[in-house]
């Protein structure tokens, strides 16, 4: 039996967080261990699934450009550690509880951009990439187990290594917000087409992108597989058909002219507006 659907980005962004819950490591880690979860829109969908809550988001992309949150306090931790059933905020303790961090424990982030040999890269706007940054290097040193959670709308046309030479925070003379640099991160990889696969013994494959009226950003698949594995599927998308963005409601919105991070942000247009006359400078 063949299933054709269409998901919206935040519906994809759901099906992702299901998946990854089911996962055996996840499922292993929430017995007797350690889960991490770095704030971003995709991985706040995994911790409304495991630990009931929504995650405060700092930077994100909206129509404006690369932009942070709009207040200095946010209403919800930006990341969390589960353990042994109890929820704790590490925002202030994040290089902490990744050297607690075992071998069998989970380290879940997002991605600003993946390709299609399932490399990753996370966008930074601050310097050294602000506490996330401090610590990826080191955390996969570690050996941990680390997911990724990225939906297809993250892929780019050419290879992380080449995007992540392209920019840079004090390369980029003119932003549309503030100016970022990439930073690769290796893991598991789970897209929607992957997070398919977890779910039900079916294949999945994508046959477009893209779409209008809300659809911008879909995902359009047919999986195919038993009738039973399929019903899995067709139950999983009816029941997150509409869903909207993770985030706590505070933190996603968004930056404004001299907010509390401009001081950080670099070649922002909106902190410093062109002047008359910059273009008739040929330097």
């Amino acid at each position: 039996m063949i299933l054709q659907i269409s998901l919206t980005v935040p519906e994809t962004k759901a099906v992702i967080a299901r998946a990854s819950a089911l996962l055996p490591e996840v499922r292993k880690a929430l017995d007797g261990g350690r889960i991490f979860l770095k704030g971003g829109t995709t991985v706040s969908m995994l911790a409304e699934e495991l630990a009931g809550m929504k995650l405060g988001i700092c930077g994100r992309i909206s129509p404006l450009g690369a932009k942070g949150p709009k207040y200095v306090q946010l209403d919800a931790p930006h990341s969390i550690v589960i353990e042994n059933g109890q929820v704790k905020s590490v925002d202030d303790t994040e290089e902490e509880e990744v050297l607690k961090l075992k071998k069998d424990d989970v380290f879940v982030i997002g991605a600003n951009a993946i390709d299609i040999h399932g490399n990753a890269a996370m966008m930074a706007g601050s310097s050294l990439g602000g506490p996330p940054g401090r610590i990826l290097g080191g955390l996969m040193a570690e050996g941990v187990n680390i997911l990724i959670l990225a939906g297809l709308e993250k892929l780019i046309p050419v290879d992380i290594s080449h995007a992540v030479k392209a920019c840079g925070r004090k390369k980029i003379d003119l932003a549309f917000g503030m100016a970022v640099g990439l930073i690769p991160v290796f893991g598991k990889l789970i897209t929607e087409q992957t997070a398919m696969e977890i779910f039900a013994d079916i294949r999945c494959t994508v046959i477009g992108k893209g779409g209008i009226c809300g659809a911008e950003g879909a995902t359009t698949m047919v999986v195919e597989g038993e009738k039973r594995e399929i019903k899995k599927i067709y139950d999983l998308v009816k029941n997150i058909k509409g869903v909207s963005t993770s985030g706590s409601e505070k933190s996603l919105k968004e930056c404004i002219k001299a907010g509390y991070g401009c001081s950080d942000d670099l070649a922002c247009i909106y902190k410093n507006p062109i002047t008359p006359g910059f273009w008739d400078d040929e330097k």
